[in-house]
């Protein structure tokens, strides 16, 4: 099994939040801050102002799936990956070809109108501008994403627990596990090997198996190129 975050997608040219780089690090400080901002409450008092931060920090349309999403599918076609748990939100493991993926945050291409839950593509979110309205009952429009201040799905969520607890290596990849109840998952595995792949520390590191500390797109360039060779 695969469980990844941010990390993931940063060669994709998604940046992550919690690095020294990341979103919530370069973010101006005046006003409210990025986890006020994506929460359901701000969504419900503000917005406007929610779409107005979404669109300029939370959509990439044009990125690509980068050398983990393609090694990852490597493995689902040789059989020899049971599938990736992942708190990403930009759909680039389905982009690339893997079926066998639980978002646990859910999916920006995923859009519904809360009143008659009609839904709609990214470019409903894209090719608007201010509050998205729905084409049947003007109703407001939601990105089918995870806020703070939600509960994740709880079908994703017990099939996740199930795929881990079923497997007999867990690698942990581009993620600080610091958002919950979607880092208390790797509790449930009670696998062979944990290997872990992340710049910086993690709270799991002391019971790896095998730990890597090192950007997540040259691990799995070279795993890509001698895979090819």
């Amino acid at each position: 099994m695969f469980f990844g975050g941010a990390g993931v997608s940063t060669a994709s040219g998604i940046p992550d939040f919690r690095s020294a780089d990341g979103l919530y690090s370069s973010y101006e400080k005046r006003g409210p801050s990025p986890e006020e901002i994506l929460s359901a409450t701000y969504f419900a008092l503000h917005t406007k102002e929610f779409y107005d931060f979404y669109r300029a920090h939370m959509i990439y349309p044009d990125a690509e799936p980068n050398a983990v999403h393609r090694y990852l599918y490597r493995l689902e076609k040789q059989d020899k990956l049971r599938g990736i748990v992942t708190q990403n939100i930009d759909g680039l493991h389905r982009m690339a070809g893997n079926r066998r993926v639980y978002e646990l945050h859910g999916n920006i291409h995923e859009n519904y109108c809360v009143d008659c839950e009609t839904e709609y593509p990214l470019d409903k979110i894209t090719g608007t501008e201010g509050v998205p309205r729905c084409d049947r009952c003007c109703g407001i429009i939601k990105p089918w994403v995870v806020l703070y201040g939600e509960a994740p799905d709880r079908y994703t969520m017990i099939g996740a627990c199930r795929e881990i607890s079923g497997a007999d290596t867990l690698i942990v990849a581009g993620t600080s596990l610091a958002v919950e109840p979607a880092a208390s998952l790797i509790n449930d595995f009670s696998g062979r090997d944990l290997v872990v792949i992340n710049r910086e520390a993690t709270s799991a590191d002391e019971r790896a198996t095998l730990v890597i500390r090192e950007d997540l797109g040259k691990v799995f360039s070279a795993l890509e190129q001698s895979a090819s060779d």
